[in-house]
């Protein structure tokens, strides 16, 4: 196979500055974005569908090049990045930068830089005469639920092409991810009656009872550390739960009405996302209720989920698996501790593994980063699958 080509990889940097320069924090829209992708595609004469979101202010964007067929190769990313707000930028986050060989700015790395390179490789996929398609396949919402490629995968094998397998970019340095952990997050609210500090009897400590729920969740974690990673993969070997804020009560001397903590938790493969929640229902209902409502019934505990996202499984020897390593020249995977959109594929019945340019490490941070030699190694990874899907 030839280098990647010059015009490729400046092809390739020049729409990474356009994806760049939309502003998609997760609370905001990525309609702009996605027009400007598919003024792009059609451009090319590339069949594609838009998939708008419930309340119409985002969308997903699923391309094919190549045969209209079943059996195709999805290349999945979001359009969606973390907030800026708060953190010291030494550049306009919303403006690429080069230096040296460093592309800065919000998303760069996590991950419109893998977007970039699967769009730079339009031409070069329509040139391939491919025999089974390639998918592209832009999202939304990753960094919040994951919930962006959903409506485009209930149309699979629907009035969309069912693919073989997926291939989702997040930054792993080329390495080939087949699994990864899930996460669910909550909001947990005790509801509890005021009263005078002076006078606890005559009411229900909000405050008291979600410090007891916080330390137990403390202590489940030493459990979690003792059940381990069975698999000896992840870093680190264990699930972990997380109480990230709370807050609560309106004065020192008046017992708090009520208190809200939210937290997380990311469990291995093959463990159940609501495995924590569960436990601290369990722990609410025997211990932490009862003693709350000591005094008063006018009190109650409740837990909202407000993100389940599914992890991946490592499935040795699937569709994706093979491939990918064949297109990396890697004879081996790796876990990663973080959540992708892997795993709503995988739900799905499809193959997936997580495979993208750029590091983890640099994701999430003030001057965000994607090394221009990531860039070329995503290519010519694509370049590799262009040439598989030909013969």
């Amino acid at each position: 196979m030839q280098a990647t080509p010059p015009d490729r990889l400046a092809k390739a940097i020049a729409l990474l500055e356009h994806l760049v320069a939309f502003d998609t924090e997760s609370s905001k829209t990525n309609l702009l974005l996605i027009a400007h992708v598919e003024q792009y595609l059609r451009d090319l004469q590339v069949p594609l569908t838009v998939v708008p979101n419930a309340k119409g202010d985002k969308a997903a964007l699923f391309a094919t090049i190549g045969p209209m067929v079943n059996d195709g190769i999805v290349l999945s990313g979001h359009t969606d990045v973390v907030p800026v707000e708060g953190q010291e930028w030494t550049s306009d986050p919303f403006q690429l930068r080069r230096d040296n060989d460093r592309l800065y700015g919000r998303g760069s790395c996590d991950m419109k830089g893998f977007a970039a390179i699967a769009l730079a490789m339009v031409p070069a996929f329509q040139q391939a005469a491919l025999k089974r398609p390639i998918h592209i396949l832009l999202s939304y919402d990753e960094e919040t639920t994951c919930l962006g490629p959903v409506d485009t995968i209930a149309r699979f094998g629907e009035d969309l092409p069912r693919p073989r397998a997926v291939i989702v970019g997040e930054p792993t340095l080329m390495q080939v991810a087949d699994s990864h952990k899930s996460i669910s997050t909550y909001l947990t609210t005790v509801h509890g009656f005021e009263a005078h500090s002076a006078k606890p009897a005559l009411g229900a400590h909000a405050i008291s009872a979600a410090a007891d729920l916080v330390s137990e969740l403390s202590r489940f974690q030493d459990k979690l550390e003792e059940i381990g990673d069975p698999s000896g993969r992840f870093d680190p070997p264990y699930a972990t739960v997380h109480v990230g804020k709370i807050q609560g009560g309106t004065a020192r001397n008046i017992l708090a009405k009520e208190c809200t903590f939210l937290w997380e938790f990311r469990g291995l493969p093959g463990m159940a996302t609501d495995f924590a929640l569960e436990y601290l229902q369990d722990y609410a209902n025997r211990v932490a209720l009862p003693k709350l409502r000591r005094f008063t019934m006018n009190a109650s505990i409740e837990t909202e989920v407000e993100v389940d996202i599914p992890g991946l499984t490592a499935e040795p020897g699937s569709i994706a698996e093979t491939l990918a390593l064949k297109l990396s020249q890697s004879n081996n995977t790796i876990a990663v501790p973080y959540a992708t959109e892997g795993g709503r594929f995988q739900t799905a019945g499809i193959p997936t593994v997580v495979c993208g340019p750029g590091s983890i490490d640099q994701a999430h941070q003030p001057d965000e980063y994607l090394d221009v030699k990531e860039m070329v190694a995503g290519l010519t990874f694509l370049e590799r699958l262009a040439e598989e899907m030909s013969v």
